[in-house]
């Protein structure tokens, strides 16, 4: 499991002012999560991307798989970074998966920041072989690492390509993240694999998320609306950051679609 939360405004904002200074902002979601169906804390690592347009397309990212609240390094630098578009997470690790940084979230590519919120049951030894096999030579020579996480991502990526994707096309990153979760439920199901996937994924202009799981309900995912912490901006994360009475809640089995102009929900 893990918790992730994702900014798209209008204006900048500092990192720290998402990921750490909420009153149930990451940082205490990494020791005392609310809503969490598996786990206790997030202490498996952590990362924030974020993108700076007048550099170029693809997002900074910084990760590291110690825990959030012993980095002293993020803390100072949290503060100083801005961005108008941000993508973090805390992870709490798979049983059975490593702790180290290549299974921390977001994972990138290109102009893409992915995270999973979930976990599909004993990875390794049921899903991961069939799941890996049907991955393109380009995704697959990606991989870094064994997590489940960056198994989908990979995957996700395949249907990008394929769909030809754009920064900005939310009906491509839509179209994707729907095939993606229904290739990734088809094996587990027929596996009899229980798998939880709430994922989201960005592209510096754009970001879906989607609530979903084989076994209902899937883990909470929540979203606000120009919010009184958060003016003209979207800010969609595992939970609320505050208790603003905006936040909605994302419905089982649904996709959230975010960019500028707005929020659309579709069920899956």
């Amino acid at each position: 499991m893990c918790r992730m939360v994702a900014y798209l405004g209008e204006k900048e904002v500092a990192l720290s002012s998402l990921v750490l200074k909420p009153e149930h902002s990451l940082l205490v979601q990494s020791y005392a999560p609310k809503e969490m169906t598996s786990g206790v804390v997030n202490a498996d690592g952590f990362g924030t991307g974020w993108y700076v347009p007048a550099v170029d397309g693809e997002p900074a990212v910084y990760r590291s798989n110690a825990s959030i609240w012993a980095d002293r390094s993020f803390a100072s630098i949290a503060p100083k970074v801005r961005s108008a578009t941000v993508f973090a997470a805390v992870r709490s690790a798979t049983p059975g998966l490593p702790v180290e940084e290549s299974g921390v979230p977001p994972f990138s590519s290109g102009p893409y920041l992915f995270a999973h919120n979930g976990a599909i049951k004993n990875f390794r030894s049921t899903a991961m072989r069939p799941l890996r096999d049907a991955l393109s030579d380009v995704s697959y020579s990606g991989l870094l690492g064994v997590t489940d996480s960056e198994t989908i991502f990979a995957l996700l990526l395949d249907r990008l390509r394929t769909l030809k994707a754009r920064p900005g096309n939310v009906d491509a990153l839509s179209k994707a993240i729907a095939e993606t979760l229904r290739g990734v439920s088809a094996v587990c199901t027929e596996l009899g694999v229980p798998a939880a996937l709430n994922v989201g994924v960005m592209d510096g202009e754009a970001m879906v998320f989607a609530r979903y799981s084989t076994l209902e309900p899937g883990n909470s995912l929540y979203f606000i609306e120009d919010g009184e912490a958060f003016p003209g901006a979207i800010v969609v994360a595992s939970e609320r950051l505050d208790g603003d009475s905006s936040w909605r809640q994302v419905p089982d089995r649904y996709l959230l679609v975010v960019n500028l102009e707005g929020v659309t929900m579709h069920p899956l």
